[in-house]
């Protein structure tokens, strides 16, 4: 039985790393919580959210490139959260870097979806 877009590679994955950005905030400092870490938190989930969206509407070819389009601007900001959280010393450059490769390939499965949406459709 499918689960539609939960079998997807690119929502299995962003899925795993939203979760991986979740764990790691709980040790931001709490003066973050309704910055960094709020911010982080819901860019890198609302990544999964857009390809569940636009999966539900593939059979509307521009409403689904579009949804994956918001999802790979929500992976781009998921980024340069990222990057604030290395310049804050809130995570490791070796954490930083680990992310940032599960990062940027979401990005590309986002990018093969957008090149080849008949693929979904």
């Amino acid at each position: 039985m499918s689960n539609g877009f939960k079998d997807l590679l690119v929502y299995k994955k962003a899925f795993a790393l939203a979760m991986e950005i979740f764990e790691i905030t709980k040790t931001f400092p709490k003066e973050e919580i309704y910055s960094l870490t709020s911010q982080i938190r819901r860019s890198s989930r609302s990544v999964c959210s857009n390809i569940a969206e636009g999966y539900r509407k593939r059979i509307y070819e521009a409403h689904f490139i579009s949804k994956i389009s918001d999802s790979d601007m929500e992976n781009s900001e998921t980024q340069v959260w990222l990057d604030f959280s290395l310049a804050c010393n809130y995570i490791s450059k070796e954490q930083f870097q680990d992310l940032l490769n599960k990062a940027e390939e979401v990005g590309r499965l986002l990018g093969d979806i957008l090149k080849n949406p008949q693929k979904y459709i």
